[in-house]
């Protein structure tokens, strides 16, 4: 591999101390050139570690980031919950296939059947089948995840249970109960009880009232489209979401010690028994194959799983209000790189720094993001049909158009929760890519992300647009 840009006199890498010289020279004019207020990040290879950091926790204080600094996490909490299930299947109390209603008989959705079938394993995997953004707040109590199952009673059922993928937050939301009930004690209690302590994650935090005692950040969003960043209007979602990923937050070094003890086949960091080894492999087992939208190639329980040129990857990747937090796991190096961002282009900063080191440390390429060219042609005009229509969830409705001369539109309107943190409107154009998943002209955070047009309506146009989220048609 070339000697990476800005080293600045660094003739060579030298393992990991040289990549820990090059992202502390690296990241601050990375963070200026893409538009993200402040980011942390770390790299653990066996018990040696490396960190760097650059920017600021919040543009209205200023306060620089260090590396003792929390970031919220996101989505890589569910890598936690299903850390937590998976040990209670260790100790024989729990059944991945048996139906959820064996341990929580009162979970309901709209559809009765689908509610009869569910099981664990498939919320673990993301392919429940039930609409799965749904962030009701239940309130701060310890009772709030057992009221959240409640909101669940009206949610309608997308598709059967195990026949395709669809990201489903409150599928994780239902796991969290389980645990509840289960251990006995609130899921945040369970989450510090039996990892967080266990693994000497010192800076770790459950809930705001725990952040405020850390040096932590605020997230960044666009209120209004080319608006500029602003801190956000509230720090987290809601407490019933927390075992998706609505509030946990903490420093890289913390999350690492947790990727650590997977890569150590289960065990804590005193040589204690944390998960089993066939827990640690089975979460990262393939349980379902991704749609073709560029993110991982299948999905485990709870990781994400990677192809990349050179090498096997696991990991996950994390959005809440205005914050970014991407894991990646290179087993075959005993490898992990946390990068922790607040707002803006966050995936600017994520290709440079995860593809240099990985690729320097583990010879494992990130595959290149797709781009439209200038001269990326329009979709097929005999399937342009097939496209149009209104597609909707809980938390967005999406026209896809197509106008007179043949181009297609889409824009999407936040509602729900998001609409209520002031979530910019997003409008592009799209373009041709591969079969029936499109590319948008215009990016998100730095990213076009592929959409693509699933299924049949038994009228010839697509059931779902699918980007990562099944999102059903409701109009043709």
């Amino acid at each position: 591999m070339a000697k990476p840009d800005g080293l600045d006199g660094l003739d060579r890498w030298d393992g990991l101390p040289g990549v820990g010289a090059w992202l502390r020279q690296r990241l601050p004019g990375l963070l200026r050139e893409s538009g993200v207020p402040g980011a942390a990040v770390a790299v653990r290879i066996g018990d040696e570690v490396v960190e760097a950091v650059a920017g600021v926790l919040s543009t209205t204080t200023d306060v620089e980031v260090t590396a003792d600094s929390l970031f919220q996490i996101g989505s890589i909490t569910k890598v936690v919950t299903a850390t937590l299930v998976l040990q209670l299947v260790d100790e024989g109390r729990l059944d991945l296939d048996a139906p959820v209603r064996v341990v929580l008989p009162e979970f309901r959705i709209a559809d009765e059947r689908a509610a009869q079938e569910i099981t664990p394993r498939q919320l673990l995997c993301h392919v429940a089948g039930f609409e799965g953004d749904v962030f009701t707040d239940t309130g701060k109590g310890d009772d709030c995840l057992e009221r959240y199952l409640g909101v669940l009673h009206d949610v309608p059922q997308l598709f059967p249970p195990g026949e395709m993928f669809s990201y489903n937050n409150a599928g994780y939301c239902v796991l969290g109960r389980i645990l509840e009930v289960l251990r006995g004690e609130p899921f945040d209690v369970c989450a510090r009880r039996h990892l967080f302590a266990r693994l000497g994650m010192t800076h770790t935090a459950n809930d705001p009232y725990e952040a405020i005692v850390h040096r932590t950040a605020v997230g960044h969003t666009e209120r209004a489209s080319g608006g500029g960043l602003e801190p956000t209007p509230v720090w987290a979602l809601a407490r019933s979401n927390a075992p998706a990923g609505s509030m946990l937050a903490m420093r890289p070094r913390d999350l690492l010690a947790f990727a650590r003890m997977h890569l150590a086949g289960g065990r804590g960091p005193d040589g204690g028994r944390v998960l089993s080894p066939a827990s640690v492999r089975a979460m990262r087992e393939p349980q379902i194959t991704l749609p073709d939208i560029d993110q991982g190639i299948a999905w485990g329980l709870g990781w994400e799983l990677f192809g990349p040129p050179g090498g096997t990857v696991f990991g996950h990747d994390g959005n809440t209000i205005g914050q970014s937090a991407f894991l990646r796991v290179v087993p075959e190096r005993d490898m992990a790189v946390a990068i922790f961002t607040n707002g803006g282009p966050s995936r600017r900063v994520y290709a440079e720094v995860m593809g240099r080191v990985l690729g320097e440390l583990a010879g494992v390429g990130l595959p290149q993001p797709p781009t439209p060219g200038v001269a990326a042609p329009p979709p097929d005009a005999a399937r342009c049909t097939r496209y149009v229509g209104t597609y909707t969830s809980v938390t967005s409705e999406t026209t896809v158009s197509r106008d007179s001369a043949g181009r297609l539109w889409l824009e999407r309107t936040p509602v729900g929760v998001l609409a209520d943190l002031d979530e910019a409107p997003y409008r592009t154009e799209l373009v041709a890519w591969r079969g029936d998943t499109l590319l948008p002209v215009e990016p998100e955070l730095g990213v076009h992300a592929p959409l693509a047009f699933l299924g049949d309506d038994g009228q010839g146009h697509a059931q779902y647009l699918h980007n990562g989220r099944a999102d059903r048609r409701v109009s043709p």
